[in-house]
């Protein structure tokens, strides 16, 4: 069966001939989501509007309304410029692993291929990075 959709692969990596290595569909769609959640918004020059706010949670409460912001954020995000995914669910709870940080659920089904998966983000409270969890 031919990809319906690739990309590169990231981290970028080269194959044994030289070339880029690339990723399709469902892999696809998941690291163009971890693209959009971790872009701030006006780091792309010509899309200013890409990305995801999640930045602005730093140094805010661990609480239902940080958890609620970020929940509003990302699905805006994904609804807005990821056409390829319907979204399931978005939850946003105290990270188990890390302390001052949220863990942030997407459940996703991607279109072409009626797949569903899960895609987890610790957002740091207390510090400025947004990490995935595979």
């Amino acid at each position: 069966m031919t990809a319906t959709f690739s990309a590169w692969a990231m981290p970028l990596a080269t194959t044994a001939s030289g070339g880029v290595s690339l990723v399709a569909d469902d892999e696809a769609v998941r690291q163009s989501l971890i693209m959009l959640l971790s872009t701030v918004p006006g780091e792309r020059v010509m899309r200013p509007d890409y990305g995801c706010p999640l930045h602005r949670l730093v140094f805010e409460p661990l609480d239902e309304t940080t958890a609620g912001l970020a929940m509003h954020w990302v699905e805006q995000a994904v609804r807005r410029f990821e056409p390829r995914v319907e979204i399931l669910t978005v939850d946003a709870q105290p990270s188990a692993d890390t302390e001052n940080s949220l863990t942030v659920r997407l459940d996703y089904r991607v279109l072409t291929t009626r797949r569903s998966d899960v895609l987890e983000l610790d957002v740091a409270l207390a510090g400025p990075t947004v990490g995935d969890r595979r």
